[in-house]
C-alpha cells in the first residue's frame, strides 16, 4: 500500500515519526513535505498535492498534519475525491473508512501523543470500505456536491 504524508512546521515532528513507523511497517511512504522544519511554512502548500495524489491515485491513503488538524482537514477536503476527516478517537479512525470511504486521515500534533497517532493511522489503514448500498448511496451524494457548488 502507497502512504501519501504531509505536514507543515506544526506536525513536522509526527510527520517524521510517523513516516518511520510506517515505513519500518512495509508501507511505501510519498513524504509530500515540508522536507525540512521551517515555521513559515503554510499547510495547504504541502496538503493539497498530498490530497491531489490521494484522488488521482498515485497514493492508495494519505495522511496530513498540522497543529491541530483543522486547516489541514478543510485544505483536504477542496480537492475533488478526497475525503479527509480530522480524528483524534479511534472508532472514526474505522468506522470513517468503512462507511464514509475516508481517504486522507487529519491529525493534529499538539492535541496527541505519538502512540495514539500510530494508533490512529494503523486503524485507518487496516479498515477497508463496507461498499454497503446505503453508504455508496450517501457517497454518491455526496460525490455530486463536488460537481454542483
Amino acid at each position: 500500500m502507497r502512504i501519501g504524508i504531509a505536514a507543515d512546521h506544526g506536525g513536522f515532528q509526527l510527520k517524521e515519526y510517523l513516516s518511520g513507523m510506517l515505513r519500518a511497517a512495509g508501507f511505501e511512504v510519498m513524504d509530500f513535505g515540508d522536507q525540512v522544519l521551517n515555521p513559515d511554512d503554510d499547510y495547504p502548500d504541502f496538503v493539497v498535492p498530498l490530497a491531489q495524489a490521494v484522488a488521482g491515485t498515485q497514493v492508495d491513503r494519505g495522511i496530513a498534519i498540522c497543529s491541530s488538524g483543522v486547516g489541514a482537514c478543510i485544505a483536504a477536503n477542496k480537492v475533488k475525491g478526497a475525503r479527509a476527516c480530522l480524528i483524534h478517537e479511534k472508532f472514526s479512525a474505522r468506522q470513517g473508512v468503512e462507511d464514509d470511504a475516508m481517504n486522507v486521515l487529519c491529525l493534529g500534533s499538539k492535541v496527541m501523543t505519538q502512540a495514539l497517532a500510530w494508533e490512529l493511522v494503523t486503524l485507518f489503514l487496516a479498515s477497508k470500505f463496507s461498499g454497503a448500498p446505503r453508504h455508496q448511496r450517501r457517497l454518491a451524494k455526496v460525490a455530486a456536491l463536488e460537481n454542483h457548488f
